[in-house]
């Protein structure tokens, strides 16, 4: 999954960044409105993490214009403005979360999480099933038949994302713009590596290849 992190405290930006990618997302992060204005409108987020108090333009603004312009991502507000006031003012122009600084770095992990199975449709779902498998985000690793198998971090990153998208057809260009962030070299046959993996792990039939278009995750392993 690749988010947008937008927030002006750098310090605070690293902290995130490193903490969000061990959790297997890909990060690029910005501190500036006006940048964020654009890149959150033509790159393919799943998620946005957006501070209010920015240079530039407003994060309130820049939440008011993504939202004028059609873009329907969750984005969770991250800032130092606590007031009942201000969490109204964030949820009307179209917010999904609101979370207030300080905060512990677990509540943002679980708030994302849920945020993204609610933008899926799987709302009601506290973790990841599909396929007969249970993923277990905390520790990265997937329960099938009642046991667990080990997933490297980049298996894990790319069984997320299927899993929260059963049942469609991905092509290697798509799960790779949501897989990496934007200064990552993007490659096909690692895909497909990882893709291979999964299969000898899970069973062949549980991500099907359907030539031309991509995979479809949600057969029978």
């Amino acid at each position: 999954m690749r988010l947008l992190l937008v927030e002006d405290n750098v310090s605070l930006a690293d902290e995130l960044t490193d903490s969000l990618q061990r959790q297997g997302y890909a990060v690029d992060w910005l501190a500036d409105g006006r940048d964020a204005v654009y890149q959150g409108s033509s790159e393919p987020y799943d998620l946005i993490v957006l501070d209010l108090g920015l240079p530039g333009i407003p994060g309130l603004e820049v939440l008011k214009q993504w939202r004028a312009g059609g873009l329907v991502i969750p984005v969770l507000i991250l800032t130092a403005r606590g007031s009942w006031a201000d969490r109204i003012e964030g949820l009307k122009a179209g917010a999904d979360d609101y979370l207030s600084k300080p905060f512990h770095p677990e509540e943002l992990q679980l708030r994302i999480q849920s945020l993204l199975r609610r933008a899926r449709g799987l709302a009601n779902q506290p973790t990841l099933e599909a396929s007969g498998l249970h993923l277990d985000e905390g520790r990265q690793c997937v329960t099938r038949e009642g046991e667990d198998v080990q997933l490297t971090a980049a298996e894990f990153r790319l069984l997320r994302y299927f899993m929260l998208h059963p049942q469609q057809i991905l092509s290697k260009s798509h799960l790779a713009e949501h897989l990496y962030n934007g200064e990552t070299e993007r490659d096909s046959n690692v895909l497909e590596v990882h893709v291979n993996h999964l299969r000898r792990k899970l069973g062949r039939g549980v991500i099907e290849t359907h030539r031309g278009q991509g995979y479809r995750f949600g057969g029978v392993a």
